[in-house]
């Protein structure tokens, strides 16, 4: 019976690595949103995990497990994740509902934790996800209250916007279950060294997707276009390259090697708090009574997640 509950309660230094994660992917919107303005989307994915894995994959030696792992976890994490966000965002989706709607990867992450890897939610998990349910319910309210104006705040979003969302949310839980199905296959291999070797696998994907669709693909075989970039383009692409893949995926890969993935895979939730504050102080987008209605339900949520286990609820 210990031995069941053993990983239900996060210790401080994982709560620690958490909540860095929260920050530094609650930013990731609007750093997005800036690397969108000098990249099309499948050029923005290969720069960044171009950017990812370089130098890292010089200082680090490969992690020790089976390359059919890293393959998995580039594609879905990577090319699927990002390509499908990187693409919404382009396409109607703000900062501030995006960082909400990436979030449902809880549900998909905890619906595909159950058939796949037997981890069955406890009672925080699902009085969690209930709230959390509860939230993007006031914030599909609030989409649906904004649909008869034009465009402003998160109401602008388009339905494409929002399929691909969640599509990139069902990508993200996706490449959750692989981390686990790759620490049962190989236990204790090295996070960082994970998220920094998969980073080589959506680089050519993305170059032969910007080959193929993108009109100006040509213009960076040219070195006058990569000096004409300004340094908000060189910061954007450094900040989702270092900051949200490498530290940010190497540390939530940690965290999945350490816990289940539906104990683990919540505390994105806190991610939209930070999203929304970024979009709305950074790029001026308004934030409704029903999205306040929904980060307080989110807030309660990430709050049973992680004070449940400590209460005596299992």
């Amino acid at each position: 019976m210990s031995h069941c509950a053993a990983p239900a309660a996060l210790g401080p230094r994982d709560l620690l690595a958490a909540l860095a994660v929260v920050v530094i992917w609650g930013l990731n919107f609007v750093v997005m949103k800036w690397g969108l303005r000098y990249f099309t989307p499948f050029q923005l994915g290969a720069v960044r995990y171009l950017f990812a894995a370089l130098p890292m994959v010089l200082l680090v030696r490969a992690p020790r497990l089976h390359w059919r792992w890293l393959l998995l976890f580039g594609l879905f994490q990577g090319v699927g994740q990002f390509g499908f966000g990187f693409f919404a965002l382009r396409l109607g989706m703000t900062a501030a509902l995006a960082s909400v709607l990436m979030q449902t990867q809880v549900f998909f992450t905890t619906i595909l934790a159950f058939g796949l890897l037997r981890e069955r939610p406890g009672r925080p998990l699902l009085l969690g996800m209930a709230l959390a349910a509860a939230g993007l319910a006031c914030f599909a309210m609030n989409f649906v209250g904004a649909t008869a104006q034009a465009g402003g705040g998160a109401g602008g979003a388009t339905l494409i916007g929002i399929v691909l969302t969640l599509c990139a949310a069902a990508s993200w839980a996706t490449s959750n279950i692989v981390t686990r199905l790759a620490q049962r296959a190989s236990p204790g291999y090295d996070p960082i060294a994970f998220v920094a070797w998969s980073s080589l696998v959506p680089i050519v994907p993305f170059m032969a997707l910007s080959a193929l669709t993108d009109a100006d693909a040509g213009r960076w075989l040219h070195l006058d276009a990569w000096q004409a970039l300004p340094a908000l383009a060189w910061g954007s692409v450094a900040y989702l390259g270092w900051a949200a893949t490498i530290v940010g995926y190497g540390l939530w890969t940690g965290l999945l090697t350490r816990h289940p993935a539906n104990r683990v895979a919540p505390f994105s939730l806190g991610v939209p708090v930070v999203g929304l504050a970024a979009g709305l102080l950074v790029l001026g987008e308004v934030v409704t009574p029903w999205q306040w209605a929904g980060t307080a339900c989110v807030v309660l949520a990430l709050a049973c997640v992680v004070a449940g286990p400590r209460m005596g609820m299992k």
